[in-house]
């Protein structure tokens, strides 16, 4: 049976939905927080592999929060990876491209050197290092812009405020939206495949959060118009965010594995989505 944890979260609903030899303890039973329960947990539930989605995802928040921030996604990653490597089961673990500096200009891949500019990057950072140094068979999927359309993100926010009036929305941060079902499809292939390592996974194609927002109303049959863009300067936030993190890939054509469709697809599919849950 695989231990899924953070399963009530946009990607681990998404991989319920997909797989069912899971068991998905809720966060009371599963505390990252307290890595120093994890081991009798574990012994317990005896997984046959473990998929991690779990974290702490507050970027903001993480600057006052560090330590915390760095026991979630670090600490407790490598206690999860040191368990498996010694079961000799799979890990599988999520890292983020707020990993980089943004000061590329062409998309960052596998291999590009790490260099985060807030705590919650840096708490990922270390999870990755974590997990890869306590279980070598460890795969680490970097994504990022995780949209979905069961959990409130994003997306969904947008749509409810530009429904009732206009909305500023940042133009000059370019990223990847990835949606989680698309996501969560293409981490159990590269699972099954027994992938190691990193390896990214976004849908395909770069755009600005003001670009992302328009595409949805348009989508929604909400005026467009009503999303005016603002710059990052104009939005201060308590945690820098990197302008520029576009994630590319260097080894999916490796791995046998098809890139994701295109972020605008992905969008379509999650806007249909919500129209029937709502």
């Amino acid at each position: 049976m695989i231990l899924l944890t953070g399963g009530s979260g946009q990607l681990g609903t998404a991989i319920r939905s997909l797989r069912h030899d899971l068991v998905a303890p809720s966060r009371a039973e599963f505390d990252l927080s307290r890595p120093g329960e994890l081991s009798d947990r574990l012994a317990l539930i005896r997984p046959t592999a473990i998929v991690n989605c779990a974290a702490y995802t507050a970027v903001d928040r993480a600057e006052d929060e560090p330590d915390l921030a760095m026991v979630v996604n670090a600490t407790a990653v490598g206690a999860l990876a040191e368990y498996a490597g010694g079961a000799g089961i799979p890990f599988v673990t999520f890292s983020t491209d707020y990993v980089f500096d943004g000061r590329a200009d062409s998309p960052y891949v596998e291999s590009s050197p790490t260099a985060p500019v807030n705590a919650y990057g840096r708490s990922k950072e270390q999870g990755e290092r974590a997990a890869l140094a306590a279980h070598p068979g460890a795969l680490v999927v970097r994504s990022s812009w995780v949209i979905s359309a069961t959990h409130r993100n994003f997306v969904t926010t947008i749509l409810e405020r530009a429904a009732t009036g206009p909305v500023n929305v940042v133009s000059d941060q370019l990223g990847c939206p990835t949606y989680a079902p698309d996501l969560a499809a293409a981490t159990l292939a590269a699972f099954d495949t027994g992938a190691t390592g990193i390896l990214h996974l976004t849908n395909q194609g770069p755009t600005s959060w003001y670009e992302l927002a328009r595409t949805a109303c348009n989508l929604a049959g909400i005026d467009p118009n009503r999303v005016r863009p603002i710059s990052s300067g104009e939005y201060p936030t308590r945690a820098a965010r990197p302008r520029y993190s576009v994630l590319g890939t260097e080894r999916l054509p490796d791995l046998g594995l098809s890139p994701l469709r295109r972020w605008d697809e992905a969008l379509e599919s999650l806007i249909g989505a919500v129209s029937r849950l709502g």
